[in-house]
């Protein structure tokens, strides 16, 4: 399945895309929450929507998309996973995954505006591949990692690179400033991605390919970062891997490119979708 969220920000109605067409299933109760993935969720909205077959609601187009979850209670990001991605930036390869946080209150919908932050002179891209929790994981092997997947989502980790690399020790400044973590347009269940060690993510910025990559180049795969993380953390359902970034950020290029208002960015994956947003200045939103 492809799950959606639509409407007014803070006021999202649950739905699913089926061949392309976006439906309402808000009869169906509740939220893409925490509660909905620890209660079986998907398997209940599988059975109510083939019971609805035929009966459900198109969402009319032009619709808001929201993030295809409700705010979940962290989202956690590894850092230089690809390492095309480590070489640009002259970092070393990792020996194990780098972990920071996004603030949660950055998570908006795949076509939301990015606003840039206040006095910000390096707001960056990074297209990623993320991870949506199913079930409560603490000290998960990685031989059962996937079993506590509920779906996939694209991300795009936006960041200050002034605010994460220059501010004073750890990435989370850059990270989680509002509107940095558009996510969607939908999530989709693992049962519609044929192999996640094989999946294409690109990114454009007014229409000129900056990245182009894919999750056969990641250092740690899906399996190991749920795996490891789990380690050090209980993830919760509903919470969010996202597992870094291929090569062709704006820090990697010399000089740097950074974004500025009125900048479009696009960007996509196999399996996930595609998501475009307008970038804007502070104040402007």
């Amino acid at each position: 399945m492809k799950l959606i969220r639509f409407g007014e920000y803070g006021k999202e109605k649950i739905g699913v895309q089926i061949d392309g067409v976006n439906y309402d299933v808000s009869a169906f109760g509740g939220d893409y929450n925490e509660q909905f993935f620890a209660e079986n969720g998907l398997a209940r909205l599988e059975e109510f929507v083939k019971a609805n077959q035929g009966k459900l609601i198109e969402v009319p187009q032009g619709t808001r998309l929201g993030a295809p979850f409700a705010r979940p209670s962290k989202i956690v990001c590894i850092g230089l996973n690809y390492k095309d991605h480590a070489e640009e930036t002259g970092a070393k390869i990792p020996a194990e995954p780098i972990i920071f946080m996004k603030s949660t209150t950055s998570l908006v919908g795949p076509y939301d505006q990015i606003v840039i932050p206040k006095n910000s002179v390096k707001t960056d891209w990074e297209v990623e591949f993320g991870i949506v929790v199913g079930k409560r994981a603490s000290y998960v092997e990685e031989s059962d990692a996937l079993d506590y997947v509920a779906g996939y989502v694209l991300h795009n980790d936006v960041s200050e690179r002034a605010y994460q690399l220059e501010r004073g020790g750890t990435w989370d400044k850059g990270k989680g400033c509002d509107t940095f973590a558009p996510m969607g347009p939908y999530l989709t269940t693992t049962d519609e991605i044929p192999d996640i060690n094989n999946v294409r993510l690109w990114l454009k910025v007014n229409g000129k390919t900056y990245q182009d990559g894919n999750t056969s180049n990641l250092i740690f795969s899906v399996a190991h970062v749920v795996s490891y993380v789990s380690q050090f953390m209980t993830l919760l359902p509903g919470d969010v891997i996202s597992t870094g970034t291929p090569a062709g950020v704006g820090l990697g290029f010399n000089p740097p490119i950074y974004l500025k208002p009125g900048d479009v960015v696009e960007l996509g994956a196999d399996y996930l979708g595609e998501s475009r947003q307008e970038v804007v200045a502070f104040g402007q939103n």
